[in-house]
């Protein structure tokens, strides 16, 4: 749980830097776009994981991509005070502003990062436990 939340955390950090700092640094509009976007599914899909964590990460994914979708879905629907919402920094990091079809794609190439992220997350963490802990004695 501590891997999955200290790589969900870094995945935040970074896709804050990059929405931040990508323009200024003369990152593509489409890499800050998009990129923020995948760094968007990977988040969510390692949110549904520590949610749910005995769920293959199969089942992850699939929960993962439903709540994107959903998500990018619902951009479609406007009232004063959702778009108000959206307007905001939180509205614009959580629900977004536009609707896209290429975000879609965009989370799902987030999502197999997420999987593969915490494959290698986890197999390194009990590399490293077993390390560390090392043979047992019996006195």
């Amino acid at each position: 749980m501590i891997t999955r939340a200290s790589l969900c955390l870094s995945i935040i950090v970074s896709g804050l830097t990059l929405r931040r700092y990508g323009p200024e640094v003369g990152l593509p509009v489409s890499v800050v776009k998009y990129g923020g976007s995948m760094l968007w599914g990977t988040m969510v899909f390692l949110l549904v994981t520590m949610a749910a964590p005995n769920r293959s990460p199969w089942r992850g994914a699939l929960i993962a991509g439903s709540i994107a979708v959903g998500v990018e879905l619902f951009r479609l629907v406007h009232t004063p005070w959702l778009d108000a919402f959206r307007q905001t920094t939180p509205g614009a990091l959580l629900l977004g502003r536009i609707f896209s079809a290429w975000n879609m794609l965009a989370y799902g190439v987030g999502i197999v990062l997420g999987m593969w992220l915490d494959r290698f997350a986890i197999a390194a963490f009990a590399n490293t436990r077993a390390l560390t802990d090392g043979p047992h004695s019996a006195s």
